[in-house]
């Protein structure tokens, strides 16, 4: 990707710092052995080193720095970090993830009254679970949330949602079969999800006149190689609504596009057996031929991307 090409450029570079306020360091960036040539080398080394430094040394953490590095620098650290540990096999990004809180429980543990440990985990969660973030990834957040459930330096009264967060992310995950479902199209005839076929299918949560599923379906649309997977049947896109204002989804269905399969949970089983965790509508998850699940609740621009590649890579 080309933002990985510019993360590692930045990662690497050995020039001179910009210059900050006396009383905040930069976030260090990573210095790469010369052992290590490839861009697979350096991108795994880098993913499993990017924090060593940072670590290294302290720093005051308040309103306005985390670890005595501003707060917005470690945030975009962060979302650089995520960004790389995404190219990586999911169990080494996990292991990576779960090493990343091992060092930030034993920064707390070297000071027990800072509010690092409180304030680098609100941005992890931020970044890794929020439905709205970019960046979201339940898979990424597991190993992490599972460690944060369970640690001593966590509020007691904050382990019992962190649990359920981690019982969440650890639902449905990739590589595993999606649940099926039965749902009815507008005509009340029953479809069932693993009654579709396509190379991919596309599952998208809806609701009727949503502000944010009017992009997401734009953004899907002004994608030229995924539009014309899903007319041509390549890619099945099944777009479910799970509530229950039925009537209002009538009036609505016939705006979505024909080529798409588009229907209704008549039975509340989504939403009342939580087969899936619908945690925020719009809500985009991508299968494979077989509807093992390759994403789970993914950004947009996310899923067209790998989409996209796989396309042309198989015409």
């Amino acid at each position: 990707m080309a933002y990985l090409a510019v993360v590692l450029l930045v990662l690497c570079s050995c020039g001179a710092r910009r210059t900050v306020s006396p009383e905040y360091r930069s976030f260090p960036q990573v210095q790469v052995p010369g052992m290590y040539t490839t861009r697979e080398e350096v991108v795994d080394y880098v993913a499993a080193h990017f924090w060593d430094a940072y670590f290294a040394q302290s720093g005051v953490t308040d309103s306005a720095a985390v670890l005595g590095v501003r707060k917005a620098e470690v945030e975009q650290a962060l979302a650089n970090y995520i960004e790389l540990q995404d190219n990586l096999p999911l169990a080494t990004a996990r292991k990576n993830m779960k090493g990343l809180f091992a060092k930030v429980e034993a920064c707390q543990q070297a000071d027990t009254g800072s509010l690092f440990y409180l304030r680098f985990t609100e941005m992890v969660e931020k970044y890794l679970y929020d439905p709205n973030s970019p960046l979201r990834n339940e898979d990424l957040f597991l190993p992490f949330v599972e460690e944060l459930a369970e640690c001593p330096f966590t509020d007691t009264l904050m382990r019992t949602g962190y649990r359920y967060m981690a019982a969440m992310c650890a639902l449905n995950p990739a590589g595993s079969p999606a649940p099926d479902f039965r749902f009815k199209d507008i005509s009340g005839r029953i479809h069932s999800l693993y009654g579709t076929k396509g190379e991919y299918t596309m599952l998208f949560f809806s609701n009727p006149g949503c502000d944010a599923c009017k992009v997401m379906i734009e953004d899907i649309d002004s994608c030229p190689s995924v539009s014309k997977a899903i007319a041509d049947g390549r890619v099945a896109l099944v777009n479910i609504y799970i509530d229950q204002e039925i009537d209002k989804w009538r009036e609505y269905e016939p705006t979505y596009p024909r080529s798409w399969i588009t229907g209704y949970d008549w039975l509340y089983v989504i939403r009342d057996e939580q087969i899936y965790d619908v945690r925020a509508i719009p809500s985009l998850y991508l299968l494979d031929s077989e509807k093992k699940i390759i994403m789970k609740d993914a950004p947009t621009e996310r899923v067209l991307h790998y989409l996209d590649g796989k396309l042309l890579e198989n015409q």
